[in-house]
This record gives structure tokens, sequence and C-alpha cells, in this order.
């Protein structure tokens, strides 16, 4: 069959491919460094704490020696760094980057059983967290026999005197990430050990920047528990630079709100803030006031939101107006489709405003597709933008493989130097996902107008997109079928005015739970049981009780059937929290 490649219109990137991330933002000739405002850098909104991106150099040059040389993180070996957004996040992970380690980012609310699973997938031998997280780090330390002294402190703690009004002794406290640099910095200049060159000496085949992992992101994939997505060397700088190319120069100014664990949060908010010169504002936690704070203290022109947040800013119109916001030139959203309604209410909110958004996946380290400068009006916001420099996409059709041409929908399939290496330790997902020929099959159903601009109809993944952060219904199908009251179980996500979505779970409950006043019961037992074993976003926010799961001759569970507006709704449903509506 012919194939039908539809190609970017932006000018092929320049993409060096014997360079790390770390020798590309700091050494020349690829660096500006020496060039730039030596005040910009990464600043705490919360507590004004600030590290210049000079700063920045000479911190992950000492903390890479002491984790190589007193922590022996070798080449290859990864760490898990277990916290929210901080100043110190880009610190820890470009130290790694800078040995040839490699840095994992995971979720702050993840359970200790989570975190083990984690570990174990990343195969982390450190453990970098924050106070609040300590206790947590320690238990899934412990269930994968990660040593306790290898759990360190992202962010210094205050210390607190004993009974006896003295410091405690450093044996008994957490090690710190500063103490780390403050060791190696003692050392002096000489004596710091050189960053990780590509290729390596004594390589025995050729190796690019394209083959050596650099991060490790947690991908919920369609199956199974979250997969750990091989993001390398190559993919990072790809993306800034593709990113670069479609930037208005005044995006000097960039509200680092997404967490830096998200694909989009490590890319557009961690690493292209330096390959722009541009001050990032991070926030370590969220809110919508202090999001709006933020932005209307430090002038921020452009604001890069997941839908629901963008949701919430035209539904809190009496929030939004204590704050001048008459700056703000532009909005900007990914991770999840927004409505039509959302976008209109939003332009007739901010008039004057321009509106982009990009479509991608931690697969594809972030964008496929974005808007170019020429197409931030409003009557483009619901498509997902123009195909970026030096990528291919081509729309096949999911049930005779025909590739689409303009205006027909078919599953998003994409290739370009920002396409991942695939999933660490498991072949066969990478085959699954990225074909011999070097195309990304997103799951994803989309079409490209003639204008060139990418629209998503549908998708054939049923991950449920809470704040933007995929959530596989078969992690909570698994954990629901390990209930003594669930004979059998589906997960789908359901529309919901903060979160975007949110999981909805369908049981089918064993005979002793089958009576109405059982079967609420049990159904709160349920929301409860996975409160108390998942993270925050994957909370299941109602039960519905039905007699039986649809599901296809082949026994995969028919979803499309349980979102049908038509379907009439089992006779329990519960709800989380106060509100129970009984059917």
């Amino acid at each position: 069959m012919t194939q039908i490649i539809f190609k970017s219109r932006q000018p092929d990137i320049n993409l060096p491919k014997d360079v790390s991330i770390w020798s590309w933002l700091f050494e020349p000739p690829h660096s500006k460094l020496d060039r730039h405002d030596a005040t910009q850098g990464y600043t705490n909104v919360a507590t004004g704490e600030h590290i210049s991106y000079t700063d920045l150099k000479q911190l992950t040059t000492y903390l890479s020696t002491a984790l190589s040389d007193e922590c022996g993180l070798g080449q290859g070996e990864s760490l898990i760094i277990y916290a929210r957004n901080s100043v110190w996040y880009p610190v820890a992970m470009l130290s790694a980057v800078r040995i040839g380690a490699v840095g994992c980012g995971v979720s702050p609310e993840y359970t200790a059983d989570e975190l083990a699973h984690a570990i174990r997938v990343s195969r982390a031998s450190m453990i970098l967290t924050t106070a609040d997280n300590l206790d947590r780090a320690h238990q899934a330390a412990s269930k994968v026999g990660v040593p306790r002294s290898s759990v360190i402190l992202l962010e210094e703690e205050e210390e607190e005197e004993d009974d006896d009004g003295d410091a405690p002794a450093a044996g008994k406290r957490t090690q710190s990430l500063q103490d780390l640099i403050r060791q190696a910095k003692a050392r002096g200049e000489a004596r710091q050990i050189k960053p990780y060159r590509i290729p390596s000496s004594g390589e025995a085949h050729v190796v690019t920047n394209h083959d050596v992992c650099a991060y490790l992101g947690f991908s919920s994939g369609t199956t199974g528990m979250p997969k750990a997505v091989m993001i390398s060397h190559a993919n990072v700088v790809a993306q800034c630079l593709q990113i670069q190319q479609i930037t208005p120069a005044d995006h000097d100014r960039i509200l680092a709100a997404l967490p830096f664990y998200h694909i989009t949060g490590l890319v557009h908010q961690l690493h292209l803030p330096i390959v722009l010169n541009a001050h990032a504002y991070v926030m370590p936690t969220f809110t919508l006031d202090g999001m709006l704070r933020t932005v209307s203290e430090h002038k921020i022109k452009e604001m890069l939101l997941v839908p629901p947040i963008l949701m919430r800013l035209v539904r809190e119109p009496g929030l939004v107006s204590k704050y001048d916001l008459s700056h703000v030139r532009r909005f900007s959203s990914g991770a999840a489709p927004l409505s039509q309604e959302i976008l209109t209410l939003l332009e007739r909110q901010f008039p004057g405003t321009g509106f982009k958004q990009g479509y991608g996946m931690t697969e594809s380290c972030s964008c496929i597709t974005a808007h170019p400068p020429a197409r931030y009006a409003y009557k483009y916001a619901a498509k997902v933008g123009a195909i970026v420099a030096s990528t291919e996409v081509r729309i096949v059709d999911p049930e005779t493989g025909r590739d689409c041409g303009v205006g027909e929908p078919g599953e998003i399939w994409a290739r370009g130097p920002q396409v991942a290496m695939g999933y660490l330790d498991n072949a066969r997902a990478t085959a699954e996902t990225c074909d011999g020929d070097g195309f990304l099959h997103t799951g994803d159903i989309g079409q490209i107008d003639d204008e060139g601009l990418l629209s998503i109809t549908d998708r054939l993944k049923e991950m449920v997109k809470v704040k933007g952060i995929g959530v596989a219904p078969a992690e909570l199908e698994n954990l629901l079928l390990g209930h003594p009251a669930v004979k059998d179980c589906a997960v789908c996500g359901i529309a919901d005015d903060r979160a975007g979505e949110r999981p909805k779970a369908f049981v089918v409950l064993g005979k002793e739970q089958h009576k109405t006043r059982d079967a609420e019961g049990a159904a709160r037992e349920l929301i409860a049981f996975v409160k108390e074993n998942k993270a925050r976003h994957k909370w299941i926010v109602e039960v519905e009780v039905l007699d039986e799961i649809p599901k296809s001759p082949a026994g995969k569970i028919l979803r499309k059937v349980l979102r049908q507006p038509s379907r009439t709704p089992g006779e329990v449903v519960v709800r989380d929290g106060p509100i129970r509506s009984k059917l």
C-alpha cells in the first residue's frame, strides 16, 4: 500500500549527534550561557529561593562529582526524584545526566507501593525526596532493598535540637543534596569529575546521543502498571530545538506550574528556559490563587496550563478578577483535549489574547505538533497545531492499515528525533508501540487539514486523563479485582470540571453484597480501598454497580457501551463525598 507521509513545514533542525544534554546546555560551542543575563534562572515563588543558570552549571558540577565519587552512581544507573517542584529539582536531574546516569521523576503523591514499583522498573539505586515524603521513601526503599543511606533529601531541612538542646549528630539525620554539594566543593575545582562524553572512550561501535538514555518517564500505556519510557539525550535536545524554532521572543518569563516529573514540565519548564534564557517561576504546590498571583506579580505573558486549569479560569471569574492579567498575550494547553465551549469562553474573558496547543506524549518527549505563532488565533485553537520540525506523520486507518489523506481520520503515527528509545526492559511493549520504520503508533485518532493542522477526534487508548496525567484503567481494575467484594469490574473516565476526567468504576459484586443496602456500603468501601492504595490522581470518584460488565466475544471490555449516554444505569451509583444518587 502507498504511504502518505505528512511532513513538517518548518525548516529542519540542526541536531548535533555527539553531545550530551549537559554539554549542550552549558559548554561551548552549543551553549550560549556566557551571553545570558546572569540573574536569569529558577525562582521558588513561595520562598523566593533562586538559582541562576550560571550557578546551576557550578552546582551540577559539584553534585555530579559527589553522586559519582561519594554515592557510587555510575553511567547508565538511575536515581529517582520523589518530590514536588523545587529549584533543586533541575540541579538533581542535570547532575545525573552530567555523569551519564539517568534521572527519573515520579509523582510525589505515589504511595510506598507505587514508589517501590517505580524503583524496581527504573532499577534506581538512589532516591531523592523531601521531608514530607521521607517516611514513604524509606518504606519503599526497604521493600526493594535500597539502603536507607541512599535516600537523600532534595532540600536541606533546618536542624531541630534534641532533648539536650544540641543539634543531631550527622549520623542521626538524613543526608541532603546540599551536604553532597558542600563535600564536593571542598575538594577544589581541579578535583571535580569531568562531564560524560558521547561517544565515550572505548565504545566498540558508533554511539550517538540518540543511543544514550538520559531520563526515564513513566507512561501508563494501555495495560498494566506504568512502564518506564527511555528518553535519550537527543530526544530532549531535539524537542528544545523544535520548540525554540516556533517560540516568540517575548517568551522570557515562564510559569513552571506543571510538575517536573511530567514530560511537559521536564522539557518545557526545566530545560527550555535555559535554552531561551527565560526566567522560570517555580510553583512547589499548585493553587489557582497562587498561580494567578505569580502571573500577575511577575508579568508572565504566556500561561502554559492543562485543560482543567483553563476550565477553572473561565468558571471562576470572581477569583480571576482579583488580579491584573492585562499583560497576558496567550494561553497554551496540552495533555488532553479542550472543548470549543471552553475556548469560546476563554476568548470572551480575555479578549485580544492568542491560544496555542501542543500534542504529544511521554513516548514522543512531548510535542509532535504545536501551533506556530502565525496560528495563535482562536479560530485554530481547537486543533492541536502543525507538525514540528524534522518530524513526519502518517494517518493510518486502524481497521485496514490504509494511509489516509487530508481530512481523513485514522491513527496518528509519528517519526522524528524526539521519539523516545522505547520502554526499559520491555521489548514487547516497545515493538507494539514503535514499528520497524521508526513510526510511533500513538493510539490516538486524528486528521490533518489542508493547512497542515492536526485535529484529535478520538483515541484508541483507554487511558483516563486526570489533570493531564494518564491513569491506566487496567491498573485500577487489577486492584479492584483483588478486593473480596468484587466479582468483575471495568474503569472508565468521566468528565470532571476541575480535573478534566476522573476514574469511575463499574463493578459486579459478589452475592453477599447484591442487595441495594449492602451494595451501597460495598461501593463506599471500594472508594476508600482505592484511596488507601493509590495516589490521589488515581482515586475513583464514582462506583456504579452492574449485573455484568459488557464484553466482546474475545473478552475485551466494551468501554464504549459503558460511556453511552443512552445506556440504562445500574441500580446503585455511589459518588465519593456527601452526594449519593440511587437510581
